[in-house]
């Protein structure tokens, strides 16, 4: 399934209404061993499976904000996320800004972390914050926007009908969390950017995250209309649930 296919099967439901109990897990250590603390402190490769790491200025201090706030497994799936998205684009003939890709998928899962967690939606939470952060530096106006809609829709089936900055951040995002289309994203790659930014334990270690937010956010957990008059009034109504298709995933974790 690819990710187009599921955020148009769940009727655009983004991730974060799913409150799993799940089982709780040990925080692995950072990539190359830093400290969350350590902001900015670990460079990132120059590229991975073919793809350029971005290091412009606004870059390098979206990238230190990221490995600031984020759970070492969530700053690696932003990264997967970046390559994944890239990647995606290159199989499909687009052409896009690799800075505004770059930007949108290192902070697009901002709005689960405890620095700006809040009782919006996640990804419009996220969207927020990057925005102020990008103001705070001066970003283009243009380039704020588009890098706006590509962390709040990239749950959304609005994001895979906009510009590729804004659709390939959904698209790497599914494919990091879903598996990637063999047709679009060569194994070989794939282990490239895995064994270059390791998974972690993510599919328990995502859902565990989207739940805690939810405890102390409840009025974050957003969802389509149309799925809550399917769910009370639609016999056999079955859509799709986020947390089965991700324990599915292709990955071993």
């Amino acid at each position: 399934m690819n990710r187009r296919e599921l955020v148009l099967g769940m009727g655009g439901l983004t991730l974060q209404r799913f409150a799993l109990a799940a089982k709780p897990f040990a925080s692995p250590a950072p990539y190359q061993s830093a400290s969350r603390e350590q902001a900015g402190a670990v460079p990132l490769p120059q590229s991975v499976a073919g793809v350029r790491l971005v290091d412009s200025k606004i870059a390098g201090k979206a990238t230190a904000l990221a490995q600031s706030v984020y759970l070492p497994y969530l700053f690696n799936h932003a990264v997967r996320t970046y390559l994944l998205g890239s990647l995606t684009g290159r199989a499909q003939g687009q052409h896009f800004d690799e800075e505004l890709l770059f930007l949108a998928c290192i902070l697009h899962d901002i709005g689960l972390t405890e620095r700006f967690e809040g009782d919006l939606p996640f990804e419009i939470q996220g969207a927020e914050s990057a925005k102020r952060f990008l103001e705070e530096n001066a970003y283009t106006a243009d380039g704020i926007q588009t890098v706006w809609d590509g962390i709040a829709m990239h749950a959304s089936a609005i994001g895979q009908f906009k510009r590729p900055e804004i659709a390939l951040v959904g698209d790497g995002a599914g494919a990091d969390v879903l598996g990637p289309d063999s047709s679009q994203i060569e194994r070989s790659d794939l282990d490239e950017i895995l064994k270059a930014f390791p998974r972690l334990g993510f599919k328990v270690a995502f859902i565990q995250t989207c739940a805690d937010v939810l405890r102390k956010h409840p009025r974050s957990a957003s969802r389509g209309f149309m799925r809550d008059i399917g769910e009370r009034y639609v016999h056999d109504f079955h859509p799709h649930n986020f947390c089965d298709l991700l324990a599915q995933a292709p990955f071993p974790d």
